[in-house]
């Protein structure tokens, strides 16, 4: 048996004189009751939301038009929480259910309610990281942790009063059955405290943000970084693969961040060029002359600044420094310099150790091999020779006029026939 309703009463003078008027006026009431909560959902949906959102784009359309998905989200959800305020409301004026019916319609659209407010609570959490975002230090400070951290609580949070309405018990009955589980869900969400944890430690440190170039050998990870989360960290490979680390692996292990070299005035050139010590030898007027004729020396690698006896590799390694100094592309206001390595089984190391002022990867690799094409190529003139380890190498006696004589020099000085 139920009780007439307020609405109910209001239509029942509509079906006087039809069988089964209780009915007809019952239906009536709840169909008047849904359609009116139809009507409102659509209202604020289509029409007075997103009027609010095409005002608020206009007076600053670059800041909040990048937000618009996250508020169309918000505005579906804010609807949908009012829809249900609205048939918590009006239930008993409207709806005319048993007692029974009644507890169970409420105790869903409380659930409802619950649910529609904590995803709210999560839309405006995202529009505030959305906007943090858009600060010029945000990309420094990276907040997408702690946005997740909130988010997670929020749920938890409903969850519990959720449980407690469906149990009508209260929340700290609830509160209370989770301390005697308090280390299992610690073991189930180990990842995540130690995630957070990792999150605020990145955050206040700026060990890492988005865009950086960070290199993880344990995992394998080479590239830029494109998403911070509570619980993974994504790293885009330079071959476009994407590899996923835990957060806290981060904060417990070692990793390396090109960043510095990103913002410093350039980036580092490292090479070095094995010369064969049987061709280092002392430059008489001769070399030197024909040194002189066929490439520019510079002021300072001219004998008055030179050791008296010089050698080959000297004027080479002055010549080479003098090159690097005059290049158009590297930083001279940085470390420059040609230097020598201890001599080893594969030859005499001469390295070359100057900055790109270009930091772009194509750009400082076309460098690196422009630079070391041309001090492979300029070898000859000061009568050196580059070490690589093969079985033998072509005598300068064995180039002909005709061509190159098959003789070959192996690595006791003796001849030998290819064939």
């Amino acid at each position: 048996m139920t009780t007439p309703t307020h609405l109910q009463q209001l239509v029942q003078p509509w079906f006087e004189g039809v069988p089964d008027t209780a009915l007809f006026s019952s239906l009536t009431a709840t169909a008047i009751g849904v359609f009116s909560l139809l009507v409102v959902y659509l209202f604020t949906r289509r029409l007075m939301l997103p009027g609010i959102q095409k005002v608020a784009t206009k007076l600053s359309p670059e800041r909040i038009g990048v937000l618009a998905p996250m508020l169309t989200k918000l505005n579906r959800r804010f609807a949908g929480m009012l829809c249900c305020v609205l048939f918590l409301a009006t239930f008993d004026s409207v709806y005319p259910v048993g007692e029974f019916a009644a507890e169970v319609f409420k105790t869903i659209g409380q659930t409802l309610l619950i649910i529609h407010v904590g995803f709210i609570i999560s839309s405006i959490v995202s529009i505030a990281g959305g906007i943090y975002n858009q600060l010029e230090f945000a990309r420094e400070v990276p907040i997408q942790g702690l946005i997740q951290v909130v988010k997670l609580i929020t749920f938890m949070i409903c969850a519990i009063l959720i449980v407690s309405i469906v149990l009508e018990k209260s929340p700290t009955y609830i509160l209370s059955g989770f301390g005697a589980i308090a280390a299992v869900t610690l073991l189930v969400f180990k990842d995540t405290i130690l995630g957070f944890v990792a999150s605020i430690q990145i955050a206040a440190n700026r060990l890492v943000t988005y865009g950086d170039w960070i290199q993880v050998d344990n995992y394998g990870a080479d590239g830029e970084v494109i998403d911070l989360g509570l619980n993974t960290v994504k790293v885009r490979n330079w071959d476009n693969t994407i590899t996923t680390i835990p957060t806290y692996m981060l904060v417990a292990g070692s990793f390396k961040n090109w960043r510095g070299m990103q913002e410093s005035g350039g980036r580092r050139i490292k090479r070095s060029l094995n010369i064969d010590m049987n061709s280092i030898r002392l430059a008489d007027d001769e070399l030197t002359n024909s040194i002189a004729q066929t490439i520019a020396l510079q002021e300072y690698i001219k004998m008055n600044m030179l050791p008296d006896p010089v050698s080959n590799l000297g004027l080479f390694r002055r010549y080479a420094e003098g090159y690097l100094k005059q290049h158009s592309k590297i930083n001279t206001s940085l470390t420059l310099m040609v230097r020598e390595l201890q001599p080893l089984n594969h030859g005499l190391p001469i390295e070359f150790y100057c900055f790109s002022e270009d930091k772009r990867w194509i750009s400082y690799e076309h460098l690196q091999a422009e630079i070391m094409d041309h001090l492979l190529a300029v070898l000859p003139i000061f009568d050196l020779r580059a070490y690589q380890s093969v079985s033998g190498q072509f005598s300068p006696a064995a180039i002909t006029p005709t061509g190159i004589k098959p003789t070959i020099k192996v690595a006791n000085n003796t001849e030998a026939d290819p064939h």
